[in-house]
């Protein structure tokens, strides 16, 4: 086996032949990172392996990769916001698209970072997951206190190891967004969400890496009523944002308006789309 990291990398990228090559090169990089904590440049310039490393066993990594399985399932993480956190089959793993709710939230509370003067920010994140967005917050507004909901078990489970492993408070709770009861009389001054959006028939034109590997409860609404989630995240929402709080969710692509009027509809007077890197319709504010 190489002593220094390159002829490792170009191996690794070689054998990596399920994905086009800048894909695969992508993918030897972040193994390199994670098992070795060498980081590009370290690669590039050929940087000698840890004389004390354990290695792994490539040949089942390189199946595994071949066999479409994520690379995050791979190494059994992701890197969110600057944030590692473990994933696995049980949660979607986090996109960097998600990232833009997190700087929208940061943006619109950053002036509550005085706790005396403003008080703490109340934040409900619904449909939770990994715990990505609910843990994020929970570092970067230090003053929030953060809630979040799942309807899995074991994605709460994961999301309570990741907030114990990036030293966030969290209060995680089994709640499905369908079925919330009356008696919910709390209010938050943020409610952030990442529903199930992509529809049944859209996934035809999907990768493998996903069908195979990602929780359907996560990812999959009926075509029937595509916005079933949205509906009960801004019902929710109507009644228990205070005054001067915001909702924030991620969308397909597909129903940026038809979100939008669901918003408007409950009541919402400033609601704003915005776009991800691609230019697609990504993310809504809405506020009264």
């Amino acid at each position: 086996m190489a002593m220094t990291a390159k002829p490792l990398y170009k191996h690794l990228s070689q054998q990596i032949t399920a994905y086009a090559p800048e894909e695969a090169r992508e993918m030897a990089f972040m193994l390199l990172d994670h098992y070795f904590g060498l980081r590009k440049a370290d690669v590039l310039s050929d940087k000698s392996l840890p004389a004390n490393r354990t290695e792994p066993d490539w040949n089942q990594i390189i199946s595994r990769l071949n066999n479409q399985e994520p690379i995050q399932h791979v190494i059994g993480t992701t890197i969110f916001c600057g944030l590692e956190f473990e994933v696995s089959p049980d949660v979607l793993i986090p996109r960097p698209e998600t990232e833009d709710l997190v700087r929208l939230i940061m943006h619109d509370f950053a002036d509550r970072a005085d706790p005396i003067e403003a008080g703490p920010v109340q934040v409900l994140d619904m449909g939770t997951g990994s715990g990505c967005l609910a843990v994020t917050l929970a570092r970067f507004l230090p003053t929030s206190i953060v809630t979040a909901w799942d309807v899995s078990e074991k994605a709460l489970s994961m999301a309570r190891r990741n907030a114990e492993n990036l030293h966030a408070e969290v209060t995680f709770e089994n709640q499905d967004l369908l079925s919330i009861p009356a008696t919910d009389t709390r209010k938050f001054d943020c409610i952030v969400s990442n529903p199930p959006y992509v529809t049944r028939s859209e996934a035809a034109q999907m990768d493998r890496n996903v069908l195979d590997y990602e929780p359907d409860v996560a990812l999959f609404v009926e075509d029937s009523d595509p916005l079933i989630f949205y509906k009960a995240v801004a019902d929710y929402s109507k009644a228990h944002l205070n005054a001067d709080g915001a909702c924030y969710v991620e969308i397909n692509e597909r129903f940026g308006e038809a979100t939008r009027q669901v918003f408007e509809e409950r009541g919402f007077r400033q609601i704003q789309v915005y776009r991800d890197i691609h230019g697609k319709d990504r993310s809504i504010r809405a506020t009264f």
